[in-house]
């Protein structure tokens, strides 16, 4: 590896790491517990990485590829790291319940909007939850809108208040999403990184750094507005593609996902 390369590499992670880090320290995270993940980390890429080689994957040859001691290798691998998988699995479907409520035309008013569904019978929320999310219980589901201020209820009739659920009043899904987002993202640059131009996949963003301050709230919502719809609109092509449950055809994931930054995001107090 070039000198050059290695300046650039230790740049670029220093720089990922600072905000990371700012996160780590605002929930409690010392040092010593992140060191053990990145030696995980190491350890589980670089079976990954040998046996995309087409070589034996064994703990010798991942502590001479990482510089970990074989001692050390086994043990992290062997470490149980997945997180809670019903929050996850409650997240996805929130998810879907609230876009399907944004396009699917049984939930909409007379203007085309989503509608205030009354709790049960027909294009009722609980017919939402049981076409959207399977298996959740449409009382539980309610719960975990309501608990993000993304529905609510009144009247018998619960109504949508935000267009896109984000759990706002349950931190431990926000730090999950935290870990999917991002690392979906350093997925797609690590692939553009190392593909040819015709594999790789789109990957751009559009900044200024001469923007007038009190500018800023105008471009802040004007972004939010047309980011939302571009969304609703790949979720609505998305919906048309999706494998029936009767289809051979193996079903893949795939995700679009928009952020918004400024300068000032960086130096707001902790919380």
């Amino acid at each position: 590896m070039s000198d050059a390369l290695t300046s650039a590499l230790r740049h670029a992670v220093y720089r990922l790491l600072r905000p990371l880090v700012r996160i780590l320290l605002r929930h409690g995270m010392a040092y010593g517990t992140f060191a053990e993940l990145a030696r995980k980390a190491y350890t589980d890429e670089g079976l990954r990485h040998l046996k995309a080689l087409g070589k034996r994957p064994s703990i010798s040859a991942v502590s001479a590829l990482t510089g970990l001691t074989r001692k050390e290798a086994r043990r992290v691998h062997d470490l149980d790291l997945e997180a809670d998988s019903d929050r996850t699995h409650r997240y996805n479907r929130a998810i879907r319940v609230v876009s399907g409520w944004l396009v699917d035309p049984r939930f909409h008013d007379d203007r085309g909007e989503p509608a205030a569904l009354p709790l049960e019978g027909p294009r009722s929320f609980a017919l939402l939850v049981k076409d959207y999310s399977g298996d959740i219980p449409p009382s539980a589901m309610l719960t975990i809108l309501e608990a993000s201020n993304t529905a609510t209820l009144a009247d018998d009739h619960v109504l949508l208040r935000e267009r896109a659920y984000l759990p706002t009043q349950t931190p431990v899904e926000h730090i999950e999403i935290l870990g999917k987002d991002v690392g979906e993202l350093v997925g797609t640059i690590g692939h553009n990184i190392n593909s040819e131009k015709g594999r790789r996949v789109f990957q751009r963003k559009v900044s200024n750094s001469s923007v007038r301050a009190s500018a800023l709230p105008a471009f802040r919502a004007l972004s939010t507005e047309q980011s939302q719809a571009l969304l609703e609109t790949y979720h609505r092509w998305l919906s048309e593609h999706q494998v029936d449950p009767d289809e051979d055809e193996r079903a893949r994931y795939v995700a679009v996902g928009i952020y918004y930054y400024d300068d000032e995001i960086d130096e707001e107090p902790a919380s």
